[in-house]
């Protein structure tokens, strides 16, 4: 009974983690973080590419620590009381850069102290006592890392390459062409993804950080800014003054201005959504008021960015 019970919990165990892992390299992908050959799926919506990078994942850690059950576990624990660190990490942030934010529940900054001093107590309590896991733990957070940010810059990168092929490939003036040919291809192919931002007739300031965030963030050159009016609503002077100021101070980016009628909600952003081709995933918001009907999960994916 018990083998049975234990062998049942582990399956549940691994299927969560493939399940959770999927889902988190999927919406990373899309956020274009990760290579975007992960996104290929099947015909019942299962991403098998990132499915296999984590199953050899998981294979490699079981070759490093040579099987061992206390090694296997000693980096799962390290791994897990990270993301729970990493949780009342989030929450405090929650409580500063959105407190304006509505949300169904929420814990005090006394609580959340505790629970992270008694996550770090613990973090630091394994790893004292077997510092190895650390060593086969860092093995992989280091890389992921490294990678993760190697993609988020990679637009910088790929202009720095473009400068190094000229200049070292000079007197290779066909190869040289060809490969800045290719890697000007790729950054366009990049910088040509739109985004949106749905305003509320935010004021300059409000704008000009937006205009910051999608600069140092993300890899575009079109960005369409969007207001959604009732009926009688009319767009302020001052507001389309400000925008202009913006397209001035940032003309590495193309502003499109589009006024709406209707109300902002799942059903106006997923119709958006196809009728632009541009994912949810590449739409933003800034923080709701009190009086927001919806949650920001029921928006299908838009971004909260300020």
């Amino acid at each position: 009974m018990i083998s049975i019970d234990a062998v049942l919990v582990l399956c549940g165990a691994v299927l969560t983690s493939f399940v959770g892992v999927s889902g988190l390299l999927k919406r990373m992908t899309l956020d274009r973080v990760l290579p975007q050959f992960l996104l290929k799926e099947t015909a019942r919506g299962s991403s098998p590419r990132i499915l296999l990078v984590f199953f050899a994942l998981c294979v490699s850690v079981l070759f490093i620590t040579e099987g061992d059950i206390g090694a296997l576990a000693g980096v799962y624990t390290i791994s897990f009381l990270i993301v729970m660190a990493y949780f009342a990490f989030g929450n405090f942030l929650l409580k500063i850069k959105r407190a304006r934010l509505p949300r169904p529940e929420s814990a005090t900054p006394f609580v959340v102290t505790l629970a992270l001093l008694s996550v770090v107590v613990a973090l630091y309590g394994n790893i004292k006592l077997h510092p190895e896991h650390l060593v086969v733990f860092l093995q992989y957070f280091v890389p992921t890392v490294l990678i993760t940010f190697l993609f988020l810059k990679r637009n910088v990168i790929l202009e720095y390459l473009t400068v190094v092929v000229t200049s070292f490939l000079e007197s290779m003036q066909n190869l040289a062409r060809f490969s800045r040919l290719r890697l000007s291809r790729t950054v366009h192919r990049l910088t040509q993804q739109e985004f949106v931002y749905f305003t509320k007739g935010d004021n300059i300031a409000v704008l000009n950080r937006v205009m910051m965030y999608v600069e140092e963030n993300e890899i575009t050159k079109k960005l369409r800014i969007v207001t959604v009016l009732k009926e009688g609503q009319e767009t302020p002077p001052g507001f389309l003054s400000d925008l202009h100021v913006l397209d001035r101070a940032y003309p590495d980016i193309d502003i499109h201005f589009i006024e709406l009628k209707g109300t902002f909600g799942p059903d106006l952003v997923k119709q958006l959504s196809a009728e632009w081709k541009i994912p949810t995933n590449f739409m933003f918001i800034g923080s709701p008021g009190d009086h927001f009907p919806y949650r920001v999960a029921e928006l299908g994916g838009v971004r909260l960015i300020i």
